[in-house]
């Protein structure tokens, strides 16, 4: 009896020793080390402070060199609800041809929600720019369900295709001037003006007595520091 529980007590623990063997083989075989970055990354989705090294600028910036040709593919994402044929059909969403001037939320006898009808104004670039963006941002309540197009390019195409899609077309708006770097003289003269040049404050006038004499023998006269 005890020979049989020997040999089941020996078999079991050399069980034990290959199966602790094998997993501190496997272990360092497939061993791989943590990703920097936890999670997999989700096309369309910008992580939390991701981008935020370059700001996106004014719309008129991208509309400048805006390309209606490539607004027209960007556009196809629409076609399922819209169409911009003169003439056309109101589908799910209104008919786009001429939008640009157009009351916001008021043309074409089309049921717009409330929430889009009570904005206000006319679809210009600026607002239309805000649109494309994200439409439930900029009238929290619409039946719009299209997230918006999160690049600025994409969005001035598009608005430059709608815009061609007009009886009358509006002239696209020039690139705004960017503010340019003060030139080194100008910051060094305001560095001086302020005190925050490479002096360590203000220069004070120094006072010379009157009786002292100087070596070419002429009386000298009260010295100042021009003003900075």
């Amino acid at each position: 009896m005890d020979d049989r529980f020997n040999t089941i007590a020996g078999w079991t623990l050399f069980a034990g020793i290959v199966a602790l063997g094998a997993s501190i083989v496997a272990g360092e075989s497939f061993h791989s080390e943590r990703p920097e970055h936890m999670g997999f990354p989700i096309e369309g989705v910008v992580e939390e402070g991701a981008g935020a090294a370059e700001a996106e600028k004014p719309i008129a910036f991208y509309l400048a060199s805006a390309d209606p040709a490539a607004g027209e593919q960007v556009f196809k994402k629409c076609t399922a609800c819209h169409n911009a044929d003169q003439g056309g059909a109101n589908a799910l969403g209104p008919n786009l041809w001429d939008v640009l001037g157009e009351p916001v939320g008021k043309g074409k006898g089309f049921p717009f929600s409330p929430a889009l009808s009570g904005v206000g104004g006319t679809w210009n670039w600026d607002n239309m720019n805000a649109w494309l963006t994200s439409p439930k941002k900029f009238a929290p309540g619409t039946k719009m369900t299209f997230a918006g197009l999160s690049n600025p390019q994409d969005r001035a195409n598009v608005i430059a295709f709608l815009n061609a899609h007009s009886d009358a077309p509006l002239p696209l708006p020039a690139a705004p001037a960017e503010a340019a770097a003060p030139a080194a003289g100008d910051k060094a003269a305001a560095d001086n003006a302020a005190g925050t040049g490479t002096n360590d404050g203000p220069q004070v006038a120094k006072d010379v007595p009157a009786d002292a004499k100087k070596p070419g023998g002429g009386e000298a006269v009260n010295q100042a520091a021009p003003a900075h």
